[in-house]
């Protein structure tokens, strides 16, 4: 329902619940600022600009569904690499209808840290027919984009095609940057969706891809799940690489569990497992 429906007098009639959200958002944003104790100004300015948006969206959701009342998404997430090497990582994601703005901050003892912000949106051209263009930034000088189109309905194609300035990354997608794109799948009229992916480096010559096999499934009590295969093939830094990596992800309406393992991250000497949690707020 509209919250502007049934109003009296010009007042909502759900602005009880409005201000316990603009309260629990507040709450939120100052538990992040707390968080990443930031030692980078960027960050710092970056969070206090999410800040000041997140009022401003409270102010404008007259038009929407109480339902998306809960446009952020904070993700804390643990890199176990072994021999007591750790990486850790946040980060605080918001969206609105199709259009998504994040910032995070990833640190290990070998890289340090780096910090990253980014946006992606998707934009229908037709009928079925939707391209999702990303761009992303780091410092150390880092600039990525991509551009991705998705064709059909229930069954459906993907193309895309990735570029960076080759700058210092460390890339916590797993997947190669510098890349072309293709895959299908399949969406049932109950929620599954089912992808197949490749993804396949077109410019360093080193003949890395992953091929992922995707499944969502949406479960009882409004869960859902979602399982990830990987097969990975082409030239590391130590060798020919040829491995299989896994992630699973259980959400649930405002939070979600994840873990992955990927043998050989980014194609290096060494393998990740990762465990994450996020909130939804």
């Amino acid at each position: 329902m509209n919250i502007t429906e049934g109003t009296l007098g010009g007042e909502p009639k759900y602005e009880s619940a409005i201000v316990l959200r603009r309260t629990k958002r507040a709450s939120a944003m100052a538990f992040v600022r707390r968080l990443l104790t930031v030692r980078h100004l960027p960050v710092r300015c970056l969070l206090g600009a999410m800040q000041i948006l997140s009022v401003g969206a409270v102010h404008g959701q007259g038009q929407a569904d109480l339902d998306e009342a809960a446009p952020y998404k904070l993700t804390i997430g643990q890199y176990r690499y072994g021999h007591g090497f750790n990486g850790e990582d946040a980060n605080l994601r918001w969206r609105h209808h199709d259009t998504s703005l994040w910032i995070g901050e990833y640190h290990d003892k070998s890289l340090g840290s780096q910090t990253r912000v980014g946006a992606d949106t998707i934009v229908s051209l037709g009928s079925n027919v939707s391209l999702q263009p990303s761009l992303q930034a780091a410092t150390r000088g880092f600039l990525g984009g991509s551009i991705t189109f998705q064709v059909g309905e229930p069954w459906f194609v993907i193309a895309g095609w990735g570029r960076t300035n080759l700058k210092p990354y460390f890339n916590l997608n797993f997947d190669p940057n510098d890349a072309l794109t293709i895959g299908g799948g399949w969406h049932s009229e109950r929620g599954s969706v089912f992808t197949t992916t490749l993804i396949a480096d077109d410019r360093l010559g080193t003949g890395q891809k992953h091929l992922h096999f995707t499944g969502r499934w949406p479960l009882q009590n409004d869960l859902r799940l979602t399982l990830d295969l990987l097969h990975k093939t082409g030239l590391g830094d130590d060798g020919r690489v040829r491995a299989w990596g896994f992630g699973g992800t259980l959400d649930f309406p405002h939070w979600s569990l994840r873990i992955a393992r990927d043998p050989k991250q980014n194609f290096s000497t060494v393998s990740a497992t990762r465990v994450s949690a996020a909130l939804r707020f």
